[in-house]
């Protein structure tokens, strides 16, 4: 080196990160702490959430109303929102922990088959326009559960 600072071979030197690699550099670490923020505010929404549902279960029972099946229904509903909560979160800290690819996919469909499982536990065909409207959506509900379950399959072999 002379005392330009030059190399006298390849040209100048450089004495530290490009702006580029500084920015990108700044932009992981607010992600990285974005994922974490996230995964406490899954954490206190599913704290809530179970709060919530114990006291839903102790009006009910206070007011005689457990026994009715919708109500045992809206709790197996929360239960499994509950539960879809849950493995976002561990979603998000597989992403936070750099875990295995195959680990946040297989968190994935999990989520996935819990979500559909809710909608077969609470599909009423009451609630869509005519009974044509409903069996499309009972098909829509039956393919994706399948299309889960065959990536599960797939998943698991692997």
């Amino acid at each position: 080196m002379t005392e330009d600072g030059s190399d006298p071979v390849g040209g100048e030197l450089t004495t530290g990160d490009s702006i580029d690699d500084r920015i990108l550099a700044f932009s992981e670490t607010l992600i990285r702490y974005t994922e974490v923020v996230a995964a406490v505010v899954l954490g206190i929404l599913f704290a809530i959430g179970v709060f919530d549902l114990s006291l839903q279960i102790v009006q009910t029972a206070v007011t005689g109303s457990i026994t009715d099946p919708l109500v045992v229904v809206g709790f197996i509903d929360t239960a499994l929102l509950l539960f879809i909560i849950v493995e976002v979160y561990q979603t998000v800290v597989a992403y936070t922990q750099e875990s295995d690819t195959r680990r946040i996919v297989r968190l994935v469909i999990y989520t996935g088959v819990i979500a559909m499982v809710r909608k077969a536990i609470i599909f009423r065909t009451g609630e869509y326009a005519d009974e044509r409207a409903a069996l499309f959506a009972a098909g829509a509900y039956t393919l994706l559960l399948l299309g889960l379950a065959v990536l599960l399959v797939v998943e698991r072999r692997e």
